[in-house]
């Protein structure tokens, strides 16, 4: 470190980007500090976004009795009387736990932590205006931001935060309501629609594309659908908000197609935007793209060569597991470490709606885009022990691989663990395995990572066929 820098690496931001990126430069000696403009760490990831939503999932799958339903076929009305309270109570031990781990991990590794807002006076200056009202200057040799991204709240939408809600602020109604309306299909709105479905909250569930998560495999897409509908929820595609109307306790919102919906509560999912405000980056030259989005290189890297990004503030995946490589790797560049040098290539991805659904890999959309032969294998879970023992009889596994030589090229799963699932064939991806490699091994019996096997054995199937008429 030079004489004339206080720090070696000043972090901005203490979501999962940022407390690994500071992690990583601290573990090989580096002097870093971390500032934090939120009362409490973990950024959106830990606050408002993946683990409370993820949390809040489990709690409406115990309040609903969805899984007892299915091992006993009850069906029983939601606990009377359920409060708000008893619905948020677990996400709150569960975000508290998280505050305390992240604080140890800064401890450990002897980060300073920097309450306060953050703003760059120069490429290697960072100004804190701290919570009492003094400012603190931090000279560091690099700066990482990794402040994450909030909301997006379109111009024509009033959010009071009441009765219009964003997927932040859903976390503090008041009430649990009797019916909904969620704008947007993607990711968060899918997740929250599915949730209070499952609570008995009578849901509609508005986009204007054509159907559910478009980048997901269109069957297991569909299949999503088809047991969200069962449940109770109501799709309109092909069809967007064009006025709305916020009463005391309702909101009437006029859709394009002519159909007027009221609602108790009305969320809109329509998408997010990096917070950038502020920073002064552009004063800076830091290029920045559309919603506030940092442009970086494939080391993470922005145009100011010792300030690097990493996770939600530079856009896509957006997802709290690449965020943590992201900043990992930004940090191995920039104190050239030689460590981890690159994010891995085969990227998970998992949707949190009831049920969840993974995927890892090409889809059969991606392979006829892309003019790829393929061919697929599919298991059920009503055909796998552990699936009858669990009450999961809709879930599926779909593996996507190549004829030429058996090479995996996808998978996707729809049930219970799906998210844990995946994993298994995200490692022979990464590997460059064949389908063979389901067939060789053994797994615990009963277990759903069993129907691997049975899906790899319907793809053998298939490939038989194939091959008999190429002949």
């Amino acid at each position: 470190m030079s004489a004339h820098y206080e720090f070696d690496l000043v972090v901005i931001g203490s979501g999962p980007a940022g407390e690994k990126g500071a992690a990583q430069a601290a573990y090989f000696g580096k002097k870093v500090a971390l500032v934090e403009r939120s009362p409490h760490l973990g950024g959106a990831g830990i606050n408002t976004g993946t683990v409370p939503s993820k949390t809040l999932r489990e709690t409406a799958l115990y309040f609903s009795g969805l899984r007892q339903r299915g091992l006993y076929g009850i069906d029983y009305s939601l606990k009377e009387n359920l409060t708000i309270g008893d619905f948020m109570y677990r996400k709150q031990i569960v975000v508290e736990n998280e505050w305390q781990l992240i604080q140890r991990n800064l401890e450990r590794h002897k980060i300073a932590l920097v309450q306060g807002a953050a703003t760059l006076r120069d490429e290697h200056t960072v100004c804190v205006r701290q919570p009492e009202g003094a400012t603190r200057e931090l000279r560091s040799e690099i700066i990482l931001l990794a402040t994450g991204s909030s909301p997006f709240h379109p111009p024509e939408v009033s959010f009071d935060h009441r009765v219009i809600y964003d997927s932040d602020s859903i976390l503090r109604m008041s009430h649990i309501p009797k019916n909904m309306v969620v704008v947007g299909g993607g990711v968060i709105g899918s997740e929250y629609a599915s949730i209070f479905t499952a609570l008995g909250v009578h849901v509609t569930l508005i986009d204007s594309r054509e159907r559910l998560l478009p980048f997901v495999d269109r069957e297991i897409a569909e299949r999503l659908q088809g047991q969200l509908e069962r449940l109770g929820l109501r799709f309109l595609f092909n069809d967007r908000v064009r006025h709305i109307t916020v009463g005391e306790a309702h909101a009437e919102l006029a859709l394009q197609s002519g159909e007027v919906l009221t609602c108790e509560i009305a969320l809109f999912a329509a998408g997010r935007q990096s917070n950038v405000q502020d920073l002064n980056l552009e004063n800076l030259g830091v290029k920045l793209g559309n919603r506030g989005l940092i442009l970086v290189n494939e080391k993470y890297q922005t145009t100011v060569p010792n300030i690097y990004a990493a996770g939600d503030v530079i856009g896509f995946p957006a997802l709290a597991s690449t965020s943590m490589e992201q900043a990992r790797v930004a940090m191995v560049h920039a104190f050239n470490l030689r460590y981890k040098e690159q994010v891995a290539a085969t990227l998970p991805l998992a949707v949190y709606t009831i049920p969840e659904i993974s995927m890892v890999g090409l889809s059969e959309e991606d392979c006829q885009k892309k003019n790829l032969s393929y061919l697929t294998g599919s298991a059920l879970y009503e055909n796998n022990a552990r699936g009858q023992i669990i009450g999961d009889l809709s879930g599926m596994l779909k593996l996507v691989f190549s004829p030429v030589d058996k090479k995996l090229l996808g998978v996707h799963v729809i049930g219970e663990m799906a998210s844990e699932l995946v994993h298994h064939g995200a490692q022979v991806i990464a590997t460059g395995g064949t389908i063979d490699a389901f067939i060789h091994a053994v797994y615990n019996y009963p277990s759903l990572s069993e129907i691997y096997k049975y899906a790899a054995y319907d793809g053998l199937g298939k490939l038989a066929r194939y091959q008999a008429l190429q002949s």
